[in-house]
């Protein structure tokens, strides 16, 4: 199972969403030796399939695999075993489809042996603000119902959780130090926050006590995608 990041640019997640598996794999060879991870989700996932995980690895970067898997406990952990079969390092399931579901996606996970992926449970979307929630029938503030899934998920087996940079400091408070922390809704300094709603610096969500930073758009949409990198590596120096 991959290990927690050693090095600034290992924190780095550079979210390759795009339809054109040669754009993404484009990406991940600009970026190999400058970031840590590469994540693919379900936008190039849907248009490219395996083929894309494929593609991207050939860089020598982890693959994220970022589909938030979310269904009843079989169909998961079918699920699971598929993708472990493709060689990613992390994948995400969503905390939301309860402790049966999260357990499932670790049995499963366990099947690959060592080289297993990260079972890795989604808490609350960072586009979500608390009137979203309540909307959907949850009254609770996002970092409350954050807290309330991360503590089911961890206690289900998961081996990580993905949550806001706004959620890192009160997870940190109640879970301690052991639980990774896979964090999206970061944005440097001049970057737009685009449809995320919960979002802070990168130095921001290192301080607070993140572990890997999800970066998508600064990074790919960057006239110079692997400069962007470093700087955003530099940063957390």
């Amino acid at each position: 199972m991959i290990a927690r990041p050693a090095t600034p640019a290992a924190r780095i997640v550079a979210a390759l969403d795009t339809q054109d598996r040669a754009q993404a794999a484009a990406w991940a060879r600009a970026l190999a030796g400058r970031i840590g991870v590469a994540k693919v989700g379900l936008e190039l996932f849907a248009a490219a399939g395996p083929a894309a995980v494929a593609a991207v690895r050939e860089s020598g970067l982890p693959v994220f695999l970022d589909l938030k898997l979310y269904d009843i406990p079989n169909t998961v952990a079918g699920a699971v075993r598929s993708a472990a079969g493709l060689g990613v390092a992390m994948l995400t399931v969503h905390a939301a489809g309860g402790r049966a579901m999260v357990a499932a996606a670790r049995e499963a996970a366990e099947t690959a042996g060592a080289d297993r992926p990260m079972i890795l449970a989604v808490t609350v979307l960072t586009s979500l603000t608390a009137a979203d929630l309540a909307a959907t029938g949850v009254e609770d503030a996002p970092a409350s119902q954050v807290l309330r899934l991360a503590r089911l998920a961890i206690a289900a087996g998961a081996d990580g959780l993905v949550c806001s940079p706004l959620e890192v400091a009160p997870l940190r408070a109640a879970l301690g130090r052991s639980v990774p922390l896979v964090v999206p809704g970061i944005r440097p300094v001049g970057s737009r926050a685009d449809d995320q709603a919960r979002v802070t610096t990168p130095e921001e969500a290192v301080a607070a006590g993140a572990d890997w930073l999800v970066i998508g758009r600064p990074i790919t949409r960057a006239p110079d995608p692997a400069a962007a990198a470093d700087a955003i590596a530099a940063s957390l120096r």
